[in-house]
């Protein structure tokens, strides 16, 4: 699903919002968590599931190409961890 799937599925259930409307909460939603994410939290949605970050090392990678060797700096990727009720609606 992409942003405006998800701006179309809110709207069809929430006939009494506009569009703007919408797309703002979706904005302020996403605002929310990346910020929260970037100092190392944790965004808990409950029944949903758990955003958080996860560290990776500084790294000695290949070039593809040349087969050299590269740096690769220490970096933190967002992870997600689901709920139990979507993983057993996953797994109906």
């Amino acid at each position: 699903m992409v942003r405006s799937e998800l701006v179309n599925c809110l709207m069809r259930d929430n006939l009494a919002l506009t569009t703007q409307e919408v797309e703002h909460i979706v904005t302020v939603f996403f605002d929310e968590i990346v910020p929260k994410l970037s100092y190392d939290g944790r965004v808990e949605l409950r029944d949903f599931g758990a955003f958080s970050t996860r560290a990776r090392v500084a790294r000695v990678g290949r070039n593809h190409r040349s087969g050299e060797p590269v740096e690769i700096s220490a970096t933190r990727t967002p992870h997600f961890k689901p709920g139990k009720e979507i993983r057993q609606r996953l797994n109906v």
